[in-house]
């Protein structure tokens, strides 16, 4: 699957969570995925919660097309983590 990402918002993400958009290569195993209904975007967003060298990590994205646009990744917090696996 093609990954792209806004590199200004890379850049927010990185000063934010440590992480750069680029960083991302998927998940361990499959990931659970949700739908982040929490406020209307004007698009659906999916809020995907897996595993990386096993730690809990928690990526934001939509579909365009084809392409998975990247919108935020992050470590997630182990609240959800068990909530999600």
């Amino acid at each position: 699957m093609e990954f792209e990402f806004d590199s200004a918002k890379d850049a927010v993400n990185q000063a934010k969570h440590g992480l750069s958009l680029a960083d991302f290569a998927g998940f361990d195993s499959t990931p659970v995925v949700t739908i982040d209904s929490r406020i209307d975007y004007g698009e659906t967003r999916f809020r995907a919660f897996g595993r990386i060298a096993g730690s809990g990590h928690c990526l934001v994205f939509t579909m365009r097309g084809e392409a998975m646009r990247l919108i935020g990744f992050r470590r997630a917090r182990d609240k959800e983590m068990r909530r999600y696996e």
